[in-house]
């Protein structure tokens, strides 16, 4: 069925029809029986799915990964569509637009986006004040970056503004500093100055009342040199765990036409032409790292076979993104079932 509508969904701008059929299921959330129809249709419930992760008791192993729900206003209508947890994000201490539009794109031919949104969202404490007001029982994790027109050198007060302005609403939270979109971010990936972000965020971190598990979010793009400092940074801060991986800037083995993919412009891509990479960092880490670091796998989760690959490399959770876009609300629920035939 979702095949049949996806297709005249495609035909609407990618980022107009998001905020369109999200806000008509957010409307539907609203009244009783449509809740209690999308929780039933959707919802996949088993204690076999259930996982414990850096302290968290999350009821499936399927998430949804940052950059769908941004500003955190879709998250009573996720939680009836079967997550096991929802990432909001990425948000910055102060509001802004984004790169201009067009700026995202779909490749039908490799099941794939390209998206250069560059951290478009109304801010930190938006996103709070949104998550106090939910009504659903949701994990929920924090993706946070800095602002674009933050220099690099003061992206760490950017960080703690939004951990600070976020910490009673979310279970956890991400560091962002991979994404290709935000000029000069993934230069935060260095050793040194990721060492200083997250070494000042754990500081803080252990001094809350709570302290929030703090993850890493990677890039694909990353060399093997570059993956063995992760792990030791890992290390040496002390930090929960990684999200591997972000989108990539490597545009080799796609079967859109290249002049197709040449005239779409920058941007990360996602989808099913991350799978094999987003695998193997997943794997290289968990083997580097003696199994000793959690990781939420993300890149090219379509099925259960798909996530089942992950976990097998080394995940301990997976998120989909590109994968919702193409499969329909049903694929939590769907992979859900498939892992639990997996035993």
């Amino acid at each position: 069925m979702y095949q049949l509508i996806r297709k005249m969904l495609f035909s609407i701008d990618p980022e107009q029809v998001h905020y369109m059929v999200m806000n008509r299921m957010k409307n539907a959330y609203s009244l009783l029986p449509l809740r209690r129809l999308m929780k039933s249709t959707f919802t996949r419930r088993d204690e076999r799915l259930e996982r414990e992760v850096f302290g968290i008791r999350f009821p499936n192993p399927v998430g949804l990964a940052a950059g769908f729900d941004k500003d955190a206003r879709f998250t009573d209508v996720l939680a009836c569509l079967g997550f096991g947890f929802v990432e909001i994000g990425t948000v910055t201490p102060r509001p802004q637009p984004g790169n201009p539009r067009p700026r995202l794109f779909r490749l039908p031919a490799d099941k794939a986006l390209i998206n250069r949104m560059g951290f478009n969202n109304d801010g930190a404490p938006a996103a709070a004040a949104r998550l106090k007001a939910r009504k659903e029982r949701l994990v929920i994790g924090g993706n946070i970056g800095k602002n674009k027109d933050t220099p690099n050198e003061d992206a760490l007060s950017d960080y703690i503004a939004c951990f600070r302005a976020l910490y009673e609403v979310v279970d956890y939270f991400v560091v962002n500093v991979s994404s290709p979109n935000t000029p000069g971010l993934r230069a935060l990936q260095d050793k040194e100055p990721l060492t200083r972000i997250l070494g000042s965020l754990q500081e803080i971190n252990k001094g809350m009342p709570v302290p929030r598990p703090i993850l890493l979010k990677i890039a694909p793009d990353l060399t093997n040199e570059q993956l063995d400092d992760i792990v030791e940074i890992v290390r040496s801060t002390g930090i929960a765990g990684l999200v591997a991986t972000n989108t990539t800037i490597d545009r080799t083995g796609l079967t859109t036409p290249a002049g197709e993919v040449e005239a779409l412009g920058a941007g990360g891509l996602s989808g099913a032409p991350l799978k094999n990479r987003a695998t193997e960092v997943i794997r290289y880490l968990h083997e580097r790292s003696g199994g000793s670091i959690p990781i939420i796998a993300a890149g090219g989760i379509f099925t259960a076979a798909d996530a089942w690959e992950k976990i097998e490399a080394g995940a301990t959770l997976v998120q989909v993104y590109t994968g919702f876009i193409y499969e329909g609300p049903a694929i939590a629920k769907n992979i859900c079932e498939g892992l639990l035939k997996n035993g």
